[in-house]
C-alpha cells in the first residue's frame, strides 16, 4: 500500500479526522540512517506524527518542525514535515538499541527518556513562525504530541502513532489523529465516546497488518457518527532539499583560510546530511574555485 494521507469529518462537522500510512519513507529513512529498531520507531513515529499536524495547515508552503529532546540514550529526533506531503527527519544516536519493554514492545520511551521538552514550531511560509514547547510526557511521542495538542492549542484530540519492524525491515507505519472541533468540545457524551473507542485500540500498526486500510478504520472509530471520507488521498513521501549546490555555498561561508586548509590537509571536502544521510564530495578544484569566487566577491 502506498505512503498516504487520507482526511476525514464526522458528527456534522464536529470531528476532523486524519489519518497517515508511512510504511515507505519510514524504511527508507531506516536505511538512509542506518537505524536500529528502536530508533526506526522513534523517528517513524514522529514523522507521522509531523505530518498529522500539518495537515491542518491551509498554505500549500505551510511546514511543521518537531523536537523531542530527552534524557535517553536515543539524544534528540528532529522532522520537517510540509503540507505537500514531504517529510524528513533523523535522530542523534541511530545506532543504539535497547531491550523491549514490559509489554514487548520497542522501548522508545526510554530510549527517548521521559524528562525533556518537545519542541513544536509551525511555519506558514511568511512571518515569524509560531512555536510552542511542552514537557516531555512519556517519551513515547504519540503521547507528547497528544499532551502538546490539548496545552499548547487547547483541542480535544487523540494521537495514534506507531511504527513495526521486522526482520530489520519496516513492515507498517502510520498514525492517526482525531480531533473535537470547538463546535462540537461542549458535548462531553461526544468527548468521552471517542476517548474510550481510540484508549480501546492495541496499536496502529496491528490494524495495518490485520489488512485494514485507512477508510477501514476510520469506519471502525466514526462509522456510526456520520463519517465523511473527503475524496482527496495525497501521496507521502521522504524527501530532502540539500543539494550539491547548497553544500557548495555552505562551505563558502567557512572562508577562504579554511578552504585552503582543506586543500592541503585533505585534498578536498566531504559533508554530509544529517536530514537524509546524502553524502557530498567537493574536490580540491572546486574548493579552489570557491576560494576565487570569495576574492573577486571581495575585490568587487
Amino acid at each position: 500500500m502506498a505512503d498516504q494521507l487520507i482526511r476525514a469529518t464526522a458528527a456534522d462537522g464536529g470531528i476532523r479526522a486524519v489519518g497517515v500510512i508511512t510504511t515507505r519513507l519510514t524504511e527508507e529513512a531506516r536505511r538512509r540512517h542506518q537505524l536500529s529498531y528502536v530508533a526506526t520507531a522513534a523517528l517513524g513515529r514522529t514523522m507521522s506524527a509531523g505530518l498529522l499536524l500539518v495537515s491542518s495547515m491551509k498554505r500549500p508552503e505551510s511546514r511543521v518542525n518537531i523536537r523531542v529532546k530527552g534524557d535517553g540514550p536515543l539524544g534528540g529526533i528532529l522532522v520537517d514535515a510540509g503540507l505537500d506531503g514531504t517529510v524528513r527527519g533523523y535522530v542523534d544516536n541511530p545506532g543504539i538499541e535497547l531491550p523491549p519493554n514490559a509489554k514487548g514492545k520497542l522501548d522508545v520511551g526510554r530510549a527517548v527518556g521521559k524528562d525533556g521538552y518537545l519542541y513544536v514550531v509551525r511555519d506558514i511560509g511568511y512571518g515569524y513562525p509560531y512555536s510552542s514547547t511542552v514537557e516531555l510526557v512519556s517519551g513515547e511521542i504519540g503521547d507528547d504530541i497528544s499532551y502538546y495538542l490539548a496545552t499548547s492549542e487547547q483541542t480535544p484530540s487523540a494521537l495514534v502513532v506507531g511504527v513495526f519492524v521486522e526482520a530489520g525491515v519496516v513492515t507498517a507505519s502510520g498514525g492517526i489523529l482525531i480531533q473535537v472541533m470547538p463546535k462540537a468540545a461542549t458535548d462531553e457524551a461526544l468527548v468521552e465516546t471517542l476517548d474510550s473507542r481510540v484508549n480501546a485500540l492495541s496499536g496502529f500498526t496491528p490494524l495495518l497488518q490485520a489488512g485494514n486500510t485507512l477508510p477501514d478504520i476510520f469506519q471502525q472509530l466514526l462509522g456510526d457518527m456520520g463519517l465523511e471520507l473527503l475524496p482527496e488521498v495525497q501521496l507521502l513521501r521522504f524527501q530532502c532539499n540539500c543539494s550539491y549546490e547548497r553544500v557548495l555555498g555552505a562551505l563558502k561561508l567557512l572562508g577562504e583560510a579554511e578552504l585552503q586548509d582543506m586543500i592541503e590537509k585533505d585534498n578536498g571536502a566531504e559533508a554530509t546530511c544529517h536530514f537524509c544521510g546524502e553524502v557530498y564530495q567537493a574536490s580540491s578544484d572546486e574548493l579552489a574555485q570557491l576560494i576565487l569566487d570569495l576574492r573577486a566577491e571581495s575585490s568587487g
